[in-house]
């Protein structure tokens, strides 16, 4: 059994509740309130499963592992066996969560992100891409600066997860049940924990009450370290696209309004990936994603924290469009996708 700690307890449960269904030991660290909703009620995930009709829920107390709550100051990442960050990436400057993941970074435990903003120090694992340039993209990049890249890795967090209006902060609502999607440590020992989990994963069977259930979203360890950047192809075709001037739209609408359009952006950012080293077989079929994004029937969590007045979000897009331009690669409807972000977000620090 390992230990596992997590930042971050909104995403973060779904890997959570994983593992610990998986028969793993799993910390969520969070705000106080949510550690404390937690550790006396539990975590709870609902999923969409093959051949049930509606959600089965998943309640963390009723599974072989531990999940309980904690917070950034009462957790020392030294004791654990892998650390995950599934914060939003301007929430790692802030006071206490810095000084934690300053604290993961000097404790050398193997950590894997699973942010859409993949961390500076797994992107110095990609030979040839000069880091500079791509610090403007961060909220604050220094707070990666005492990480050994050896000690990082990515997983693209494929699977659509939201908190349900009007429930507790202790549960979460799967609408996309698709994978984690990793990329392998440096080094074997540091792997072998991945594909540990994988297979732990792979083999949970949970009895809601009405028989043993398959429950998807799993946990794929790949070679390649481009496979979890096929993330940004659909976070650029639809997540920043649902920025619009003036509202919000799903991202289904976003892809499927204009679907060449989409498909243009999706390919263009494919081939900027691939001019960093990536291959076809590391990339997601634009059709598979487009048929997933019919049921995103909500705008990104990025259009919405926009929407709601934040003054910062993670910024793939603008990353995406940094390491294009030292490729001489240019996108007009990437361009006007950044041009939008950059002016909800001027527009919220005006009126904040």
């Amino acid at each position: 059994m390992y230990d596992i700690m997590i930042m971050g307890a909104s995403y973060g449960a779904l890997l959570g509740i994983k593992l610990c269904a998986a028969g793993h030991s799993t910390t969520l660290v969070c705000l106080p309130e949510e550690a404390e909703l937690i550790n006396r009620e539990g975590q709870r995930v609902r999923l969409p499963v093959r051949g049930r009709d509606g959600l089965v829920e998943v309640d963390s107390r009723k599974l072989p592992g531990r999940l309980s709550g904690t917070t950034t100051d009462a957790v020392d990442p030294a004791a654990f066996d892998l650390v995950a960050l599934a914060m939003q990436e301007p929430q790692y400057g802030a006071p206490g969560v810095r000084e934690l993941l300053d604290a993961v970074a000097r404790s050398a435990v193997p950590c894997m992100s699973i942010m859409n903003m993949p961390p500076l120090p797994y992107l110095a694992r990609i030979p040839g891409l000069d880091l500079e340039p791509l610090r403007a993209c961060y909220t604050d990049p220094s707070v990666w600066d005492s990480f050994d890249p050896a000690n990082m890795t990515l997983c693209s967090p494929d699977a659509q997860a939201f908190r349900p209006p009007g429930e507790e902060t202790n549960v979460l609502q799967v609408s996309l049940p698709t994978n984690f999607r990793s990329a392998r440590f440096e080094s074997d020992e540091h792997t072998a924990i991945l594909r540990t989990l994988q297979a732990d994963i792979e083999a949970i069977r949970y009895d809601d009450g009405d028989g043993a259930v398959d429950l998807p979203v799993k946990l794929k360890v790949h070679h390649s370290v481009f496979v979890p950047l096929a993330k940004w192809s659909m976070l650029l075709a639809g997540n920043y696209r649902c920025v619009q001037r003036n509202d919000m739209r799903s991202i289904r609408d976003a892809v499927h309004r204009d679907l060449d359009l989409s498909r243009s952006v999706y390919d263009w950012v494919n081939s900027v990936c691939r001019a960093i080293g990536a291959s076809e077989e590391d990339q997601v079929p634009f059709e598979k994603y487009a048929n997933a994004a019919k049921g995103l029937v909500r705008p990104s969590s990025a259009a919405r924290a926009l929407l709601a007045g934040a003054h910062r979000i993670e910024r793939a897009d603008h990353l995406v469009q940094t390491i294009a331009a030292r490729k001489g690669l240019r996108s007009e409807a990437v361009d006007e996708s950044v041009r939008l972000v950059d002016g909800w977000l001027s527009a919220n620090r005006r009126t904040g």
